[in-house]
Parts: C-alpha cells; structure tokens; sequence
C-alpha cells in the first residue's frame, strides 16, 4: 500500500476549494486510521472556533469521515456552489434520502457541472435506490460518451452489475480502464467480478495493478490475500493483511483475517508433522516376520518379546549377545538387515531416526511412480468374491493404495483368506501393472 502525500492545501485555511481538492483531501485523510483521526478531531476544533466559517470545508470533512448526517446540516449552511451541491447529493444519498439526492444534483447542473457527471451521479442514486429504469434512462442521456469516457463506462458497469449481468459489466469495466488505467473504483470492480467468476490470475492482476497505483485501497488487498490464501501463498496473504494493518491497526477484518491465515499455516504445519508421525508409527509397527531372517534369529528376537522394527531399534548390542544362544552370527544377521536400510540398533533408544526409513530396499518403485488415480480407485471397483472381500475389510483395505502396502504373508495370515483369494487379488493388480509390497 502506497502512502498517499499529504495535499498542498489546508482544506480549512483556503477561502476557495475546488472539488479536485476534496478528493485529494478525502484520499489522504481516509489512506491511514491515524490520519482519520487526526483530521476528525481538527474537524471538531473548527467547528468550535468563534465567528463564520466556511461551511463547506467543515461539510466536506464531515462526509471525509462518515459523519454524513452531520455534514447535512452543515452544507444547509453553506454558500450556494456546485461543489456544495455534488457534495451535499453524496450525503443525502448516503443516508437514505434520494429524492432529495437527486434534487440536489440538478442544482449542481443549474450550478455549472457538466451533464455527464450529474447523470452519472443521478444514476449511481437510483441504482442504490434499486430503481434501475431510471437509472439507465440517466446513463441514456449520455451514451454519446461511449469508449469516450471512464466515468460513463464505469457507472454502465455497476448499473450493469447491480442488475446481474456481470459479464457486460466487465467488459465496460474493462473499457474505463483502457481510457484510465488510475481509475481506481474500476480497477477494483474490474478485479473483484472476476474474482466471483473464478478468475483468479486475471483478479489478482488487476487487484495488484489497483495497490501499485498509489491509491490506498483496502477492500483490494484483503480480497488479494484471500486469493492468495486459497492458493496456499500465505506468506504473501500475510504480506497483504500486514500492509492493511500498517496504516489501519484497528481494522477487524484484517485483525480476523490474520487469524485465520496464521491458523491455516499452523494446520497445515501439524498436518504434515501429524502424517509423518503416522508414517513412522506404522514403520515401527512392521513385524519382525516381514523380514528375511535365519529361525535362529527369528526363535531369538521372539523369546525376547522382541516383535516389531520399533522393539529391534530400541534394544542394544550388548543386549542382544547378552541373551542365551544369541551369537555373532545372529547379530551380524540383524546389523545387515538394519543397515541396508539407513537403521541401526539402539536408535530408537536414543531418539534418533532417519527422514525416511526405507523398508523395502528391493522396491525399485516408489509410490510416487505408481499413478494416483489407480492407487485411489476403491476395492468396490472391482469383482471379488464375497471371501476375499469381507477378509480385506477386515484388514481395513478400502483402496489399491491400501492393499498394495500390504505383503502377501499379511493377506494370508488373514482367518479364511486363502492361495484362491490371494489369486483374485494378484489378477486385479497385474492388470493395472503394480503388485503387493515385497520384502528382502
């Protein structure tokens, strides 16, 4: 968010004031909370002061701060100009009054503004209103300024969108930024409809060439960081609230916004930590019967209640060789089978695991070689008999990528899983070029 400079006049001080002066007023006043504020209550020390004032200045400041009502009563006090009467119309149609907004409005034609901005302002009451027959009968009285005008484009554009019609809308959207590429309320309509059609390379495009313009727009920044937290870009959703909130620190969608990022980072953060974890429990848990081992071995490791990978990692040397009829050779055995996969005795004991602990060294495929869409299609996908069906539910197999993980030793330990199930299973996974998981 680019800081607005503070404008050359003192909107108080200056016996005359253009209405290209209350715009840069109101933008400077509105780019940060802590100029609102500072400029709120230099409005309350002026209308303090003793003497005539000029009731315009005053007016225009209190509309800068939404205290529109306020500022009514202050412009009934004004001289008669167009800048009162524009202004006064913005009040009036801000709090409800359009009959009165629009008699407004045609005094400031009577007062000199030019037709296209009193119909485009007329038009902008009677949309608010929800009278659109009117409204489009103001923006027919200046459709001579078709691919001519901003103004005319981008008030045919909320006409437009007010009634549905958003994809007209973007193309007169489009057409005001072509004429005014600065044209800020364009600019955000423009991004924000594309935004709503799913667009979201084009949205974000425009909403970053609307923050890059020099214009404090907070509405863009926020929209810009939901679509990049959809993305899961939340280093620059968070870059986007943090500017908002430089300038705005009491600003409560941003404050709740940042909330919720930073609670998406951190879910996503322990959801990878918690899939690990559940990644290495599983690992652990595989039975010392999945591994070629002597009997002797075999005999040893289950005598010593030693059953699971986790138990062999959390046991030592010594301990191993301290047990009767364990000998080097059993150990030696162990040791080769552990160090073909990056594992070693005791290291459970000490807290010590690798990234990856790799259980099939023969596998020359990975999962990731093996295509998603076969490892997700379900077990309902495919004709099995009733035996084999109930036995892998049994073993909780919704899907290829769960049986697969399985060994064939795991199939048939299963009560009435047999060689003419395992066969059904087998034929399945050659015809989709995968097999069940092997070990050394």
């Amino acid at each position: 968010m680019t800081v607005v400079s503070q404008p050359k006049i003192d909107l108080f001080a200056a016996e005359t004031i253009t209405l290209n002066d209350i715009i840069s007023v109101s933008e400077f006043v509105n780019s940060s909370e802590r100029n609102k504020i500072a400029f709120a209550e230099k409005a309350e020390q002026e209308m303090s002061k003793p003497g005539r004032k000029n009731y315009l200045a005053l007016g225009a400041a209190l509309a800068m701060v939404g205290k529109c009502e306020q500022a009514i009563e202050i412009f009934e006090k004004a001289d008669d100009s167009k800048e009162k009467f524009l202004e006064l119309a913005f009040c009036l149609r801000k709090t409800g009054q359009y009959d009165k907004a629009i008699e407004s409005l045609d005094k400031a034609a009577k007062a000199g503004v030019d037709a296209l901005a009193v119909n485009c302002a007329k038009a902008a009451v009677y949309r608010v209103k929800g009278d659109f027959a009117n409204a489009a009968k103001a923006l027919k009285a200046c459709e001579n300024y078709q691919k001519a005008s901003a103004l005319y484009h981008y008030t045919l554009g909320r006409h437009l969108q007010g009634q549905g019609d958003y994809e007209t809308a973007i193309e007169n959207y489009k057409t005001a930024v072509e004429l005014d590429p600065l044209y800020s309320k364009a600019l955000f309509h423009l991004a924000f409809l594309l935004d709503l059609r799913g667009d979201d390379e084009a949205a974000i495009d425009y909403y970053k060439q609307l923050i890059n313009n020099g214009t404090p727009y907070v509405s863009a920044l926020l929209n810009l960081a939901v679509l990049y937290e959809d993305g899961d870009q939340y280093e620059k959703a968070i870059k986007c609230v943090e500017q908002v909130l430089k300038y705005h620190p009491n600003n409560l969608r941003a404050i709740l916004f940042k909330k919720d990022i930073d609670s998406s980072e951190t879910m996503l953060y322990d959801e990878e930590i918690e899939k690990n974890k559940d990644q290495q429990t599983k690992i652990l848990e595989t039975p010392i019967s999945d591994f070629e081992l002597s009997v002797r071995s075999r005999n040893c490791l289950k005598k010593m209640d030693i059953n699971t990978l986790g138990d062999l990692l959390r046991i030592t040397e010594t301990e191993l060789l301290a047990y009767k009829n364990f000998g080097e050779t059993s150990l030696t055995e162990i040791k080769h089978m552990l160090d073909s996969r990056g594992l070693r005795l005791g290291m459970a004991s000490e807290g010590k695991f690798p990234d990856e602990i790799q259980l099939m060294a023969g596998m020359q495929e990975s999962e990731a070689d093996i295509d998603d869409e076969s490892l997700n299609r379900t077990m309902d996908e495919f004709e099995l008999s009733v035996r084999a069906r109930n036995c892998l539910a049994n073993l909780n197999i919704k899907t290829i990528g769960d049986l697969v993980s399985k060994t064939e030793a795991e199939l048939l330990g299963v009560k009435n899983f047999g060689a003419t199930s395992l066969v059904e299973i087998n034929k399945i996974l050659d015809s989709l070029g995968i097999g069940l998981r092997k070990i050394d």
